[in-house]
């Protein structure tokens, strides 16, 4: 069996490559948009007086994550084909993952910025800086860790959400799997479960590098204190 799954990724690495570059495309292209998105409600939910806006957006996103993933496409389908958009393949999941990106980063931004130390907001204000640029110039700065991680999990995630989409036509790793599900091949279920995990640790690390490059070398210090 495993013996299969190697000789298959030795005969045919064009066509793991061609695989595994249309996965990364799918989840680079809803984790930009829902980095975007997130970032934005994140920031304008945690201005004052919007803590209940802040609560009813967080429950939201927080249900969208219990919709199982192939009926979230099912609907998504729906919604499209009503619109005369293109209803399979890759639109319906990019706005899927990245409707299931928004929770980590939107909760993490919000987080982040209501703990910036009141001191230091009040150090700008002393200084002459308008809102935006204590926003800009400093909460932003610091809570750049905190936002990181949270699109670090939601990337992570959606590597593996992004497998589903080939059940519609949308390619990726998930192909092999679902290819392997349809002709009782181990070997193909084996491959593409291997590559899906293989890339979702890559990932992470790579984006635990980002993660460390992007925080102010200030707080990098005293993290390490």
């Amino acid at each position: 069996m495993w013996n299969q799954a190697w000789n298959y990724v030795l005969n045919h690495p064009d066509k793991i490559l061609e695989w595994t570059l249309q996965h990364l495309y799918i989840v680079l292209v809803a984790n930009i948009s829902a980095a975007v998105i997130g970032v934005l409600i994140g920031v304008y939910i945690s201005g004052k007086g919007r803590e209940s806006i802040a609560n009813t957006v967080i429950y939201f996103a927080s249900i969208m994550m219990t919709v199982p993933s192939l009926a979230l496409y099912g609907i998504l389908m729906g919604i499209l084909s009503a619109l005369t958009l293109p209803s399979i393949g890759f639109l319906p999941v990019v706005i899927a993952l990245t409707l299931y990106g928004l929770l980590p980063i939107i909760r993490n931004t919000y987080t982040a910025i209501r703990e910036v130390d009141p001191a230091m907001i009040e150090a700008g204000r002393g200084m002459g800086m308008s809102e935006l640029q204590i926003l800009t110039k400093v909460k932003l700065p610091l809570a750049v860790p905190v936002i990181m991680a949270g699109l670090r999990q939601a990337i992570v995630m959606n590597i593996g959400i992004a497998a589903i989409g080939a059940y519609i036509g949308a390619g990726g790793l998930g192909q092999p799997i679902f290819r392997g599900i349809a002709n009782y091949r181990t070997d193909l279920i084996i491959v593409g479960a291997v590559f899906v995990s293989f890339l979702a640790i890559v990932i992470d690390f790579l984006m635990g590098g980002l993660e460390w490059l992007t925080t102010p070398k200030g707080v990098r210090i005293r993290r390490k204190r």
